[in-house]
């Protein structure tokens, strides 16, 4: 945690040479470097730190993506703030990890810094089940594309994919197409999670109607809460790519405006499949209270009808128990065969006008 966060009259942002004051985290850092152009392209894995941030990416290179996966080392956050010059601010929002998707713009001519553009994402994946809500810090540059993450793993293996592979239309690019490709991959990765709670709704539906039970409105609970995750990382998304793509920038190129527009469509559809899984979620939860209570009346009714065939019976039972000599019949030998074929008589006709009624 940053210290000034939520002290008042605290001066904005973090400069540099706070960065390594701060505390860190648990975990280590992982570093890789992609340099590319249309001709060429080399990976590699950073493992002298100090060394990388002194040499110079390769002659030919024409697009440097850096990625960082993991925030615990505050001398790697440093030294990469240092080298391209990132904004104080910048450097505030990139550590402070509870951040909503947004786009900002730094530097520039008259500045002390250069043109940069701080993109937030949000990655969504689905981890054993569960669904894991990560912060994405995008640094894009004019020839470099910086990216901070808070764990290993993402999904953009078919972007490094594609870098390799010659001729493709990333490696014909500029860094802010690089930048737009990985937002693309974030916000499609979002449909096969979608579909996969759209097939796990079908099933829930089914239960409930055949069989609903406590475990079943516990999983639609999940669901709804996993799309209101989903929900409150695709809006403001939504927003910032809509800003990306209207207001130009010295970093960001005309074709990756252009295909900015396929990603805002993508997260406009993704937020309607958001919206109606919401909803039928919704209905379900209405359906699984109705099939109970419409259960439980089942039952109240068979109870009733059974406590109504056995009052008369309980009250001839009471009556005769009482055992008073001026009932004559208790003297005679067919007096008990007759009253348990009176009470017989009485429960089967009572039965027979319930099931006349439609109440059995």
């Amino acid at each position: 945690m940053i210290p000034h966060e939520g002290q008042p009259g605290a001066a904005p942002g973090v400069e540099h040479e706070d960065i390594v004051r701060l505390p860190g985290g648990v975990g280590s850092t992982y570093i890789t470097c992609i340099d590319y152009s249309a001709d060429n392209c080399q990976f590699q894995e950073v493992m002298d730190l100090r060394d990388f941030i002194s040499s110079h990416r390769p002659d030919w290179s024409v697009v440097r993506w850096i990625n960082i996966d993991g925030l615990s080392d505050m001398n790697v956050i440093q030294a990469f703030a240092s080298k391209y010059e990132l904004h104080p601010l910048a450097v505030e929002d990139l550590l402070l990890t509870a951040q909503r998707p947004k786009v900002d713009s730094y530097g520039g001519e008259g500045s002390e810094y250069r043109a940069r553009l701080f993109i937030i994402a949000r990655m969504l994946q689905l981890v054993e089940g569960r669904l894991s809500n990560e912060q994405i810090s995008i640094v894009l540059g004019h020839k470099t594309v910086l990216t901070f993450q808070e764990n290993r793993g993402d999904v953009w293996d078919p972007i490094r994919q594609r870098i390799q592979t010659k001729g493709s239309r990333l490696r014909n690019n500029d860094a802010s197409f690089l930048a737009y490709s990985l937002l693309d991959a974030i916000v499609d990765h979002l449909f096969p999670i979608l579909e996969q709670y759209g097939d796990r709704l079908e099933e829930l539906e089914e239960m409930v109607i055949e069989k609903p039970r406590q475990e079943t409105i516990t999983q639609i609970h999940e669901i709804k809460r996993s799309l209101l995750q989903l929900r409150r990382s695709a809006w403001p998304m939504r927003e910032t790519v809509a800003i990306l793509q209207r207001e130009p920038h010295e970093c960001l190129s005309d074709t990756s405006r252009l295909y900015l527009r396929d990603v805002y469509d993508h997260l406009v559809q993704i937020i309607d499949l958001i919206e109606t899984y919401r909803e039928l979620a919704s209905d379900l939860t209405d359906i699984y209270i109705s099939a109970v209570s419409n259960h439980m009346n089942e039952i109240m009714k068979v109870l009733t009808i059974i406590s109504t065939i056995f009052i008369p019976l309980t009250f001839l039972a009471g009556v005769y128990g009482m055992n008073f000599r001026f009932f004559p019949e208790l003297s005679l030998s067919w007096a008990y065969p007759a009253f348990w074929g009176v009470c017989l008589a009485l429960a089967s006709v009572m039965i027979y006008l319930f099931h006349r009624r439609g109440w059995l």
